[in-house]
């Protein structure tokens, strides 16, 4: 993983983390935005325009990828740099987990 996607992705966005969590199982977009709705229990609603913003963004940078286009929905997946960028922010999530039970 090169300096300049660590830089861009970690930490990373909400909306960032919850479409390659969602991409670890194939996925169009407005899969991602049910799929993140259901996660938070209606906490985070992502809008189209961010949502296709970072999905492009996210495939120009090679964190997931195109695989195929179904009813004229293009279905996305994870890929191995999407799938170490996403493990690195779980794992800072629960280094702030664990600090923040420890310090009450």
């Amino acid at each position: 993983m090169d300096n300049h996607i660590r830089k861009v992705y970690v930490p990373m966005t909400e909306t960032g983390f919850y479409i390659l969590l969602c991409l670890r199982k194939e996925a169009h977009g407005y899969g991602i935005v049910k799929k993140t709705e259901q996660l938070t229990q209606g906490q985070i609603k992502i809008s189209p325009g961010t949502l296709y913003g970072s999905l492009s963004k996210m495939e120009k940078d090679g964190l997931i990828r195109f695989i195929k286009e179904e009813e004229k929905r293009k279905i996305y997946c994870i890929t191995e740099l999407g799938a170490q960028v996403l493990n690195l922010e779980m794992k800072r999530i629960e280094r702030l987990y664990k600090s923040m039970k420890e310090a009450e």
